[in-house]
C-alpha cells in the first residue's frame, strides 16, 4: 500500500479546521517545530510515525483517520495507547508497529 502524503495532509488540515484550531496551536500541542505542520498539510514534508501519533493525539482522533480516512472517536482507549508510544525511539516504534500489525491480523 502506497501512502498519499498530499491526501494525508488534507485529512490533517480538515480535522484541524473541524476543531477550529490554528496550525500554531496544533504544533504546540503536538510538540512539533514551527511551520512543520504547514509542510505536512501541503504534502511537502513526510511525517514520521511518531509525528502522526502526536498529531492524532493533538487533534483528538486516531492515526487511521489521517492514514486511511477512517476515524475512531468512540472510547478513549486509543489515547492511552498513543501516549505509551510517545516516548519511544525509532527502533522501538518500528517494533511496536510490527506488533500492532501482527495483532490486527489475529482473529481473537
Amino acid at each position: 500500500m502506497k501512502l498519499d502524503y498530499k491526501e494525508i495532509g488534507r485529512r490533517i488540515a480538515r480535522r484541524r479546521k473541524e476543531l477550529k484550531l490554528t496550525q500554531a496551536a496544533v504544533e504546540e500541542r503536538a510538540e512539533i517545530g514551527d511551520k512543520y505542520l504547514t509542510n505536512i498539510e501541503r504534502g511537502v514534508s513526510i511525517p514520521s510515525t511518531e509525528v502522526v501519533m502526536r498529531l492524532a493525539a493533538a487533534l483528538e482522533t486516531t492515526p487511521d483517520e489521517f492514514l486511511v480516512g477512517a476515524a475512531r472517536h468512540e472510547g478513549e482507549e486509543w489515547r492511552s495507547v498513543a501516549e505509551l508510544l510517545r516516548p519511544l525511539d525509532e527502533k522501538q516504534l518500528r517494533l511496536a508497529r510490527s506488533l500492532l500489525l501482527w495483532l490486527s491480523e489475529q482473529k481473537l
